[in-house]
Protein backbone atom coordinates (compact mmCIF):
# COMPACT_ATOMS: atom_id res chain seq x y z
CA UNK A 1 0.00 0.00 0.00
CA UNK A 2 0.68 3.60 -0.47
CA UNK A 3 0.56 6.22 2.05
CA UNK A 4 0.86 9.56 1.90
CA UNK A 5 0.99 11.57 5.12
CA UNK A 6 0.94 15.41 5.41
CA UNK A 7 0.58 17.99 8.12
CA UNK A 8 0.34 21.50 7.81
CA UNK A 9 -0.89 22.47 11.33
CA UNK A 10 1.75 24.67 11.90
CA UNK A 11 4.55 26.95 10.40
CA UNK A 12 6.44 24.04 9.50
CA UNK A 13 4.85 21.64 7.10
CA UNK A 14 5.76 18.00 6.74
CA UNK A 15 5.00 15.61 3.91
CA UNK A 16 5.92 11.95 3.84
CA UNK A 17 5.31 9.01 1.44
CA UNK A 18 5.43 5.15 2.37
CA UNK A 19 5.46 2.41 0.48
CA UNK A 20 5.02 -1.05 1.43
CA UNK A 21 5.90 -0.25 5.08
CA UNK A 22 9.44 1.84 3.61
CA UNK A 23 10.29 5.35 3.76
CA UNK A 24 10.12 6.67 0.13
CA UNK A 25 9.66 10.40 0.77
CA UNK A 26 9.85 13.05 3.62
CA UNK A 27 10.03 16.74 3.08
CA UNK A 28 9.71 19.84 5.56
CA UNK A 29 9.13 22.84 4.63
CA UNK A 30 8.63 26.60 6.38
CA UNK A 31 5.56 28.30 5.55
CA UNK A 32 4.18 30.45 7.80
CA UNK A 33 1.04 31.84 6.57
CA UNK A 34 1.49 30.48 2.68
CA UNK A 35 1.61 26.62 3.25
CA UNK A 36 -0.17 26.31 -0.33
CA UNK A 37 2.57 27.49 -2.65
CA UNK A 38 5.33 25.02 -0.62
CA UNK A 39 3.05 22.01 0.11
CA UNK A 40 1.63 21.97 -3.69
CA UNK A 41 5.13 21.49 -5.01
CA UNK A 42 6.16 18.69 -2.45
CA UNK A 43 2.97 16.59 -2.95
CA UNK A 44 4.10 16.77 -7.11
CA UNK A 45 7.75 15.42 -5.99
CA UNK A 46 6.34 12.44 -3.89
CA UNK A 47 3.24 11.76 -6.50
CA UNK A 48 6.46 11.71 -9.23
CA UNK A 49 7.67 8.49 -7.47
CA UNK A 50 4.56 5.93 -7.53
CA UNK A 51 1.62 5.44 -9.81
CA UNK A 52 -0.83 5.39 -7.16
CA UNK A 53 -1.87 6.64 -3.66
CA UNK A 54 -3.82 4.10 -1.55
CA UNK A 55 -4.25 6.67 1.60
CA UNK A 56 -4.04 10.14 2.41
CA UNK A 57 -3.48 10.60 6.03
CA UNK A 58 -3.80 14.38 7.60
CA UNK A 59 -2.95 15.82 10.78
CA UNK A 60 -6.51 17.78 11.97
CA UNK A 61 -4.78 20.18 14.42
CA UNK A 62 -5.70 21.76 16.49
CA UNK A 63 -3.81 24.46 14.52
CA UNK A 64 -3.51 26.74 11.87
CA UNK A 65 -6.95 27.34 10.66
CA UNK A 66 -5.53 27.94 6.62
CA UNK A 67 -2.96 25.26 6.74
CA UNK A 68 -4.93 22.43 7.88
CA UNK A 69 -7.96 23.22 5.40
CA UNK A 70 -4.76 23.41 2.52
CA UNK A 71 -3.86 20.14 3.73
CA UNK A 72 -7.36 18.80 3.83
CA UNK A 73 -8.43 20.23 0.61
CA UNK A 74 -4.89 18.60 -0.81
CA UNK A 75 -6.14 15.15 0.15
CA UNK A 76 -9.64 15.93 -1.41
CA UNK A 77 -7.86 16.13 -4.42
CA UNK A 78 -5.97 12.87 -4.47
CA UNK A 79 -9.60 11.22 -3.47
CA UNK A 80 -10.95 12.18 -6.38
CA UNK A 81 -8.54 12.12 -8.94
CA UNK A 82 -7.05 8.96 -7.46
CA UNK A 83 -9.98 7.36 -5.57
CA UNK A 84 -7.20 7.82 -2.34
CA UNK A 85 -9.04 6.50 1.09
CA UNK A 86 -8.25 9.75 3.18
CA UNK A 87 -8.15 9.57 7.57
CA UNK A 88 -7.54 11.85 10.09
CA UNK A 89 -5.64 12.04 13.16
CA UNK A 90 -4.75 14.91 15.37
CA UNK A 91 -1.54 16.25 14.89
CA UNK A 92 -0.68 16.47 18.22
CA UNK A 93 -0.46 12.77 18.39
CA UNK A 94 2.02 12.98 15.69
CA UNK A 95 4.51 15.27 17.43
CA UNK A 96 8.02 14.36 16.52
CA UNK A 97 9.54 12.86 20.12
CA UNK A 98 10.04 9.16 21.36
CA UNK A 99 8.23 9.68 24.34
CA UNK A 100 5.43 7.22 24.53
CA UNK A 101 3.12 9.08 26.61
CA UNK A 102 2.89 13.33 26.86
CA UNK A 103 0.99 16.39 27.14
CA UNK A 104 0.38 18.70 24.33
CA UNK A 105 -0.37 22.33 24.86
CA UNK A 106 -0.64 25.76 22.62
CA UNK A 107 -1.99 29.17 23.01
CA UNK A 108 -5.03 29.08 21.44
CA UNK A 109 -5.11 33.02 21.81
CA UNK A 110 -8.05 35.04 23.26
CA UNK A 111 -7.00 34.08 26.88
CA UNK A 112 -7.18 30.69 25.99
CA UNK A 113 -4.71 27.11 25.72
CA UNK A 114 -5.40 23.99 24.25
CA UNK A 115 -4.75 20.95 26.55
CA UNK A 116 -3.93 17.26 25.32
CA UNK A 117 -2.85 13.89 26.68
CA UNK A 118 -1.45 11.66 24.52
CA UNK A 119 -0.69 7.81 25.31
CA UNK A 120 1.16 5.60 21.85
CA UNK A 121 -0.33 8.35 19.99
CA UNK A 122 -3.89 8.57 21.01
CA UNK A 123 -5.28 11.72 22.42
CA UNK A 124 -7.10 10.20 25.88
CA UNK A 125 -8.35 13.47 27.08
CA UNK A 126 -8.47 16.55 24.37
CA UNK A 127 -7.63 18.66 22.62
CA UNK A 128 -9.77 21.08 24.28
CA UNK A 129 -9.99 24.28 25.39
CA UNK A 130 -8.28 25.67 28.69
CA UNK A 131 -8.09 29.00 30.68
CA UNK A 132 -4.49 29.41 32.14
CA UNK A 133 -5.37 28.67 35.52
CA UNK A 134 -7.54 24.99 34.26
CA UNK A 135 -4.24 24.54 32.21
CA UNK A 136 -1.90 24.94 35.31
CA UNK A 137 -4.09 22.54 37.32
CA UNK A 138 -4.08 19.87 34.36
CA UNK A 139 -0.22 19.47 34.11
CA UNK A 140 -0.15 19.48 37.64
CA UNK A 141 -2.31 16.27 37.86
CA UNK A 142 0.50 14.93 35.54
CA UNK A 143 3.70 15.87 37.48
CA UNK A 144 5.96 13.50 35.76
CA UNK A 145 4.90 13.31 31.84
CA UNK A 146 6.75 15.73 29.43
CA UNK A 147 5.34 18.72 27.83
CA UNK A 148 4.98 20.04 24.62
CA UNK A 149 4.01 22.74 22.48
CA UNK A 150 4.22 24.31 18.81
CA UNK A 151 6.08 27.11 20.22
CA UNK A 152 8.25 28.62 23.69
CA UNK A 153 5.15 29.52 25.77
CA UNK A 154 6.35 31.99 28.03
CA UNK A 155 5.17 31.02 32.10
CA UNK A 156 5.43 27.53 30.69
CA UNK A 157 9.39 26.40 31.50
CA UNK A 158 8.18 22.86 31.37
CA UNK A 159 7.24 22.54 28.12
CA UNK A 160 9.39 21.77 25.14
CA UNK A 161 8.87 22.50 21.64
CA UNK A 162 8.08 20.24 19.31
CA UNK A 163 6.06 19.73 16.05
CA UNK A 164 4.09 17.73 14.06
CA UNK A 165 5.86 15.14 11.95
CA UNK A 166 4.44 13.40 8.66
CA UNK A 167 6.81 10.12 9.30
CA UNK A 168 4.98 9.74 12.79
CA UNK A 169 1.76 10.39 11.03
CA UNK A 170 2.25 7.75 8.44
CA UNK A 171 3.05 5.36 10.79
CA UNK A 172 -0.27 6.06 12.88
CA UNK A 173 -1.90 5.86 10.30
CA UNK A 174 -0.76 2.59 8.59
CA UNK A 175 -1.34 0.88 12.03
CA UNK A 176 -5.07 2.33 12.44
CA UNK A 177 -3.48 3.97 15.90
CA UNK A 178 -5.60 7.15 16.85
CA UNK A 179 -7.81 7.90 13.53
CA UNK A 180 -10.71 9.90 14.36
CA UNK A 181 -12.14 10.90 11.29
CA UNK A 182 -12.36 9.16 7.84
CA UNK A 183 -13.20 9.91 4.03
CA UNK A 184 -15.02 13.63 5.29
CA UNK A 185 -12.33 15.47 6.69
CA UNK A 186 -12.58 18.31 8.83
CA UNK A 187 -10.00 20.29 10.98
CA UNK A 188 -10.17 19.84 14.69
CA UNK A 189 -11.66 23.62 15.73
CA UNK A 190 -11.55 24.14 19.64
CA UNK A 191 -14.11 26.77 18.96
CA UNK A 192 -15.66 28.66 16.11
CA UNK A 193 -13.29 30.43 13.93
CA UNK A 194 -12.86 34.18 15.41
CA UNK A 195 -14.30 36.59 12.40
CA UNK A 196 -13.96 39.81 12.34
CA UNK A 197 -17.03 41.88 11.02
CA UNK A 198 -16.87 44.92 8.76
CA UNK A 199 -16.92 48.54 10.19
CA UNK A 200 -19.89 49.93 8.69
CA UNK A 201 -19.58 52.55 6.06
CA UNK A 202 -20.50 55.99 7.60
CA UNK A 203 -22.94 57.70 5.54
CA UNK A 204 -22.57 61.76 4.68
Amino acid sequence: MNLLALDCSTSRGSVALVCEGRLFFHEEFVAQRSHTAFLFSCLQRARSLVREIDQVAVGLGPGSYAGTRVAISAALGFQLGLGSSLLGIPSVACLRTDEPEYLAISDARRDAFSFTHVRSGTCLVGPCLATEEELRELLARHPGLPVFAPEILPGFERASVALPCSVRLATLAAAGIGVVQRENLEPIYLREPHITQPKAERLG
